[in-house]
């Protein structure tokens, strides 16, 4: 085994997860990410936590979204309800055999099934922003994450673990580091009320007042670098163009462009699988106002992948997430989706606070 992915293990259950002897820790992966998964579960036992894993299988999801009738496709499964009450911590590692699983499956049946989530999503919100439970997703190399990045296996694999500094002697110094740093931009935006993104196409404004900004340092996202805020959901104002495609359960929407009033998504453009989109803003009530906002601060990731948890880290990079807000920053809409879309501002970029630049081609300068 890679001597990176037990470092990797250590890492996520001690610094990430802060986990404790007698926790209820819950790990779920694809069977291709079994090396991580293993290693979890060992350390767990070793921590003298209570470790249990789930097998996710792509293939039963895509039969479901096929076969599966209106009445199974948005059952809520009693013990998944049970388990988000339970559970003291969940390790969710990203990582498939096929990214592109669901590309056939009708957009109507996905956004369907992922309606279902809806309770389960908002509950899982509700206990992190509690402080009654921790996450944390990481993501595993595989051949096919590889293959969409545009890199062989063993250089997708540097990639990955450069990314999360596990080649350094003191990976948790780094990240200790980074937030530090980014403890100090979150207190300079706390006392922002108003902010505007302006880029090639884009020039949104929002309200922020009273929001709390989150410095994202390796503790729900690994590897991670960001910081963002969940803005008054009603007062998004504008539109936004995202530079980068956008991926979600396996589809690539390009050229997104959304149009916002009073909050609202009232028009939505893309060059590809517009469909899709377009189902997955009407899965709920909620799915078309904006869930989070937040900037990219890893400068260590240089390139797009395809794959939104290193993607949206990019520096020099804003994204926006149309669903579900984050609690724990003081919003308040509930989706069963939450959608990741990220916006380039290293060329022509600026976010401007109560009419101040403070953020000019990818960098901030405050």
């Amino acid at each position: 085994m890679d001597p990176r992915v037990r470092k990797l293990a250590r890492l996520l259950l001690g610094y990430s997860l802060k986990l404790k002897k007698g926790q209820l820790l819950k790990i779920a992966g694809e069977i291709v990410t079994l090396p991580l998964i293993n290693a979890a579960f060992e350390e767990a036992v070793k921590m003298g936590v209570n470790p249990y894993v789930e097998v996710i299988l792509p293939e039963a999801r895509e039969f479901m979204i096929k076969h599966g009738s209106r009445n199974q496709l948005t059952y809520v499964l009693p013990m998944a309800m049970v388990e988000i009450n339970k559970i003291d911590a969940l390790l969710f590692i990203w990582g498939t055999q096929n990214t592109r699983y669901l590309s056939g499956s009708d957009p109507r049946r996905q956004a369907l099934l992922q309606s279902a989530r809806k309770r389960y999503m908002s509950r899982f919100f509700q206990r992190t922003a509690a402080g009654q439970m921790t996450w944390v997703g990481t993501q595993f190399p595989t051949q096919a994450d590889a293959q969409q990045a545009g890199m062989s296996l063993s250089d997708y694999e540097d990639f990955v673990y450069k990314a999360g500094h596990l080649n350094s002697t003191d990976p948790v110094k780094h990240w200790k580091k980074v937030g530090k740093e980014q403890m100090r931009l979150k207190r300079i935006l706390d006392r922002i009320n108003k902010l505007q993104v302006r880029s090639a196409g884009t020039d949104l404004t929002m309200v922020v007042k009273g929001r709390k900004w989150i410095s994202c340092h390796g503790t729900e996202n690994f590897p991670d670098g960001e910081i963002f805020t969940s803005p008054h959901d009603r007062t998004v104002e504008g539109r936004i163009s995202f530079s980068y495609p956008s991926i979600f359960q396996g589809r690539e929407v390009t050229d997104v462009v959304l149009e916002f009033k009073k909050g609202k998504v009232v028009k939505e453009a893309a060059s590809r699988n517009l469909k899709f989109l377009r189902e997955m803003l009407n899965v709920d009530k909620g799915a078309r106002l904006v869930g989070e906002f937040a900037i990219g601060t890893n400068y260590g990731i240089k390139q797009f992948t395809g794959n939104t948890l290193f993607d949206e880290k990019i520096g020099g990079t804003c994204h926006l997430a149309v669903g579900a807000a984050i609690p724990e920053a003081g919003g308040r809409n509930k989706s069963a989706l939450h959608w990741d879309m990220v916006c380039d501002l290293k060329k022509e970029g600026e976010i401007i606070g109560d009419g101040k630049v403070i953020y000019r081609n990818g960098r901030f300068t405050i």
